[in-house]
């Protein structure tokens, strides 16, 4: 399970920026590990930068949208574990457990002395908009969670599929980000703190998304589509888990439903030749072909 985090809409826009506040319960020796990493990273020759720790993406009006960055940052690391079978009593309990580590690591960055000076003096220039999540105070009222449960169905989505391997014959659209995976877990090896579970392999084209993937199998359920939870092994999913990737397979999903519908049948009796041809005509992109360059 990889690491969830609060996508933060910060500034350095004085009149729209919030102070830094300390989440109750604030114990600087959390982040023993980072004053850590910090110090031996200056006694490298090799001072840090405010942007190492975290990625900043410039959005309009002088805000971002933060993401993590780097081995130590917004990621809570081993903390989303419960997530997929929590009751929404424990949910509530983990995403407060994650506003408080990530809250606690920026005002760790802007106040610990052992914190270098120039990152200090940076992160002190930065806040949440005063003009955004104002019924939550500037902070990002949803937990961002990167992934959760997912079926397991007849055709399961993975790498091979990624890297164009194996090839659906059934398409309902194209996906084609990075197999992407934050870390999972942190652990110590050899008297040395480790993270594992970071993937960032990418380069390959567009590759198809199997009908039969967001369709339970006919033993389990026969009137049900899975656009968003579809089957698909953890890396194949970093890729396919994209936002204009869900609406496309949300419109794949509600054109086979209204097959089903229109034929009375269940939706993995649809032919797929006729979810082919509505696809189609809709102007939904169902191969991938190379493009010659204008001239």
């Amino acid at each position: 399970m990889q690491a969830y985090n609060f996508r933060l809409c910060y500034t350095k826009i004085p009149a729209n920026c919030l102070p830094h506040t300390a989440p109750p319960g604030y114990d600087p020796a959390r982040y023993e590990l980072l004053a850590r990493y910090l110090e031996t990273l200056v006694a490298a020759g090799k001072p840090p930068k405010l942007d190492e720790l975290w990625n900043p993406i410039w959005m309009p009006n002088g805000k971002t949208d933060i993401n993590n960055n780097g081995g130590f940052s917004t990621d809570f690391i081993g903390a989303s574990h419960r997530y997929p079978e929590a009751s929404w009593a424990e949910r509530s309990e983990i995403w407060t457990a994650h506003e408080h580590y990530i809250r606690g690591f920026v005002f760790f960055l802007a106040t610990s002395p052992r914190v270098p000076a120039n990152v200090q003096q940076e992160m002190k220039e930065w806040g949440p908009a005063a003009d955004e999540f104002a019924d939550t105070g500037g902070w990002p009222n949803q937990l961002y969670v990167r992934e959760a449960r997912r079926m397991v169905s007849d055709y399961v989505m993975t790498e091979h599929n990624c890297r164009g391997e194996t090839k659906a014959v059934d398409p309902i659209g194209l996906a084609a980000y990075t197999m992407d995976s934050h870390n999972c877990r942190r652990i110590v090896r050899d008297g040395h703190a480790e993270n594992e579970g970071d993937v960032q392999v990418g380069g390959f084209p567009p590759y198809p998304i199997s009908s039969h993937s967001i369709m339970p199998k006919w033993s389990e359920c026969q009137n049900l589509l899975v656009p968003v939870c579809l089957s698909s092994t953890h890396i194949s999913y970093g890729s396919i888990r994209m936002e204009p990737v869900f609406m496309i397979l949300g419109q794949s999903a509600a054109t086979i439903a209204a097959l089903a519908s229109e034929s009375r049948v269940s939706v993995q009796e649809v032919d797929y030749d006729k979810v082919r041809a509505r696809l189609l005509a809709d102007g939904q992109i169902l191969e991938w072909r190379n493009k010659p360059a204008a001239q």
